[in-house]
């Protein structure tokens, strides 16, 4: 991973320029290259050797605010082949699913290679990542927004297999499964046999429909401890002197992400207790 996050600008660096009215821009530094606006053209010598956080002037005399764009910014602006999993929810997954240095992690459908940038930044250089991708196409996309941003080939550590999971599964003992897409519960078979006896399937679906056949094909499996589904939703708010208020716009329903973790080989899983009909009695 020789992305370099940090430190005066370079060649070669991707920088994300930000106007006043908050319109971003994200551009590739080239000794001899410029950005060109209808503000006004921005020289890339203008920026390179000055440090985060600098602004600079375009011909037009716009200034912009000059920074490494974060994961987040990289994720919603990259080219696409399929929808992207929103920051908000690989965030989730990341930290819900425990995605840690050193973590051997399935992917399958990874569309346009977002949640695959955050995998890989979690599990660090010692970690390993294995994206599975039906399409050739999306799998191209996914590719080339990844290797963009580390900013050189990953094969060290990431592995895309283009094909589907249940055929081409070869892994043993992995430590995630994190399932992005239409029908997850077709692989949760799959993922049982490749997790080792304590790791997590994490399955990401949109619908309400796709989440309860995903949680009750977890639950009846019977390798699995009774799986969590759950939704996050992200507000922003406006703060400004004494103004202070909810934004009107916030970020709602993405998806839902349904989790549980693998028993051992041969161990029933407890049988589930309900409350009775008509108390509130904790059980």
């Amino acid at each position: 991973m020789g992305f370099r996050r940090h430190g005066p600008f370079r060649a070669g660096d991707q920088v994300q320029l930000t106007d006043p009215k908050n319109k971003r821009h994200t551009i590739t530094l080239k000794e001899d290259g410029v950005f060109h606006t209808h503000k006004g053209a921005i020289p890339h010598s203008d920026l390179i050797g000055q440090p985060e956080g600098s602004v600079v002037r375009s011909s037009g005399g716009t200034q912009y605010l000059a920074f490494r764009h974060l994961l987040q910014d990289y994720t919603l602006a990259m080219p696409r082949g399929a929808a992207v999993i929103y920051p908000k929810d690989a965030s989730m997954i990341v930290g819900m699913a425990d995605i840690f240095p050193g973590a051997r992690v399935i992917e399958a459908g990874v569309g346009s290679g977002a949640l695959t940038c955050f995998l890989l930044r979690a599990v660090g250089p010692d970690g390993h990542v294995t994206s599975y991708e039906r399409r050739q196409e999306f799998a191209d996309v996914a590719r080339k927004n990844v290797e963009k941003f580390y900013g050189d080939p990953m094969d060290a550590n990431w592995r895309l297999v283009v094909g589907d999971l249940v055929a081409s599964i070869d892994e043993v003992d992995v430590d995630r499964v994190i399932l992005d897409m239409l029908a997850p519960w077709e692989c949760v078979d799959a993922a049982a046999k490749a997790l080792t006896p304590g790791g997590v399937i994490c399955c990401y679906v949109a619908t309400t429909t796709q989440m309860s056949k995903t949680v009750e094909t977890i639950r009846d499996h019977g390798c699995f401890t009774e799986p969590h589904a759950w939704e996050t939703l992200v507000r922003d708010w406006h703060v400004e002197g004494l103004a202070v208020r909810p934004d009107h716009r916030m970020i709602g329903h993405t998806g839902f992400l349904v989790s549980a973790r693998r028993m051992a080989d041969g161990v029933t899983p407890p049988p589930r207790r309900r409350r009775p009909k008509g108390t509130t009695e904790e059980l």
